[in-house]
């Protein structure tokens, strides 16, 4: 397979050191790959080389990257997006199929594990999430959060008014996962 043949890949996400890694990994798996730290590159991007796939940031500089997934659709119909997220929950997995993402993983995630997801026909959803036992008042409490973070559009101080709670006290229990049931 030569360069040109070789699939394009679109990743955005705001971190320029994991766009960079990134990029690079796949960029030495045999992708073309392009790199986009905010939505207006990612879209020109998009525009210019219609990627085959997408891996996109659920949060990209306080804004929610869920807005990017019809825009990204319109240019190429067939593209698999995978949301790569540091907050994962159910809503948001939910919400982000819905609107035609293919896959959802949560950060830390590899190179192999991104590959994967990639070209899974199915989506993925971990044990965690398929567990019919009850959720913990901490994971309820998470999902709750998760589900207002996303009506918010990732907008941190709408969800923490929205929640009625203080700023610092949002920003540590999204830093605080809950523990794996």
């Amino acid at each position: 397979m030569t360069s040109q043949d070789a699939p394009h890949i679109l990743v955005i996400d705001d971190d320029p050191a994991f766009n960079r890694v990134l990029t690079r990994a796949l960029a030495q798996r045999g992708f073309n790959v392009f790199g986009a730290q905010d939505p207006e590159t990612a879209l020109d991007l998009a525009r210019a080389h219609e990627p085959e796939y997408v891996v996109l940031d659920l949060n990209i500089a306080g804004s929610s990257g869920l807005r990017l997934i019809e825009p990204l659709l319109a240019v190429n119909p067939d593209c698999r997006i995978l949301v790569l997220t540091g907050y994962a929950s159910i809503a948001t997995t939910v919400d982000a199929i819905k609107l035609g993402a293919t896959q959802y993983l949560a950060k830390p995630a590899d190179v192999d594990a991104i590959l994967k997801a990639l070209h899974a026909t199915d989506v993925i959803i971990s044990e965690e999430e398929m567990a019919s036992s009850p959720m913990s008042v901490d994971r309820l409490e998470w999902e709750h959060i998760q589900r207002v973070l996303t009506e918010n559009e990732g907008n941190i101080s709408a969800t923490a008014r929205a929640l009625k709670m203080h700023r610092r006290t949002l920003q540590r229990k999204l830093a605080k996962r809950p523990v794996k049931e």
